[in-house]
């Protein structure tokens, strides 16, 4: 087959106009597929997902002088962003994604020679190949560049973006405000070592309870299913209480991650039609834990102790919050 001739600035810009809709649909699919694999590795992050704008990549293509086949040398016209809490769990999530996805290639600038010399912050990004049966209309899979950042980086590079972009080097940029944005990288360096130590110290701390751990997994499956900000005060009351529901089982963090996986289809008809953005959440003010992570174990206690649950719930919280998620359930109460 002969290899296509390389397409015009223009004829690309008419091009992803056109498979826009098809390649956002297949960013979004390979994003939710991260975040499930991601709650069934325990990992803490939080992944976003965007299609390039239209406006963005027809700018991007001229301003590139240097692109011979822009629709090819064009590589993040879908782009996931995972963040994670600390840099400790960058390889972990490199794993994750080498592990689960069909990985084109990685751009790891962590250990490159004489990097810490330059004004930005390494990179890690993986190209992959996106989920589903999406092909483009050469026959070819969809692809997305994955960015993986600590929060910190995040917020480094969304100030430094906005500062920077893009002069021509680093040097044209004055002496003190380059001397200011190297100092915020040794401060985003110590940002992520001393939360990484934090949660290592709390973790081993016998003060650190099961409910913080129970209720940290809850809130990484929860995120495959909604990115609805929750009431953390209200989730951690409910937990005190589903702790001794759930028991000492070791393994219950892996069970609830089945259990999700299993009625993923039920639970996401009972957040649509009973969650934060429902007619009966917002007009009647009813279902109000449908829109906490800790639904989630309630619905499996429901399934799988339903009355256990309902000894311990008593005369700890209201009874109506639990008859409202058997009712969601159609469990018989």
């Amino acid at each position: 087959m002969a290899t296509p001739m390389p397409l015009t600035a223009h004829e690309a810009y008419r091009r992803y106009r056109q498979e826009r809709p098809a390649i956002e649909e297949a960013v979004e699919l390979t994003a939710a597929y991260i975040r499930r694999r991601a709650a069934r590795a325990h990992l803490s992050c939080q992944v976003s997902a965007r299609a390039k704008e239209v406006s963005s990549f027809i700018k991007k293509a001229y301003r590139k002088r240097e692109y011979t086949d822009p629709w090819n040398e064009i590589t993040d016209k879908a782009g996931i962003r995972i963040v994670v809490p600390y840099s400790g769990l960058l390889d972990k999530t490199l794993e994750l994604i080498d592990s689960s996805c069909a990985v084109i290639r990685v751009e790891d600038d962590r250990e490159k020679p004489g990097f810490e010399e330059r004004l930005q912050y390494p990179r890690l990004h993986v190209q992959i190949q996106a989920r589903g049966e999406g092909m483009n209309p050469d026959g070819v899979p969809y692809e997305c560049e994955v960015q993986i950042r600590t929060e910190a980086a995040d917020v480094w590079a969304r100030m430094s973006h906005s500062l920077m972009y893009k002069p021509a080097s680093t040097t044209d940029i004055p002496s003190d405000v380059r001397r200011s944005l190297y100092r915020l990288i040794a401060l985003v360096e110590l940002y992520d070592s001393e939360v990484e130590r934090g949660v290592k110290a709390l973790a081993a701390h016998p003060d650190f309870s099961r409910n913080n751990r129970l209720l940290t997994e809850a809130e990484r499956i929860y995120q495959t299913f909604s990115s609805h900000p929750y009431d953390r005060q209200l989730s951690e009351d409910v937990v005190d209480v589903l702790v001794d529901a759930v028991g000492d089982d070791p393994t219950y963090a892996d069970r609830l991650v089945e259990f999700a996986e299993e009625h993923r289809s039920r639970i996401e008809r009972a957040y649509e039609q009973y969650g934060p953005s429902s007619e009966q959440f917002l007009e009647h003010g009813r279902y109000l834990l449908a829109s906490q992570p800790e639904s989630l174990i309630i619905f499996e206690r429901l399934v799988n102790a339903r009355y256990d649950l309902q000894a311990i719930w008593e005369g700890n919280l209201e009874d109506r919050l639990l008859t409202d998620m058997a009712r969601i359930w159609q469990v018989r109460w």
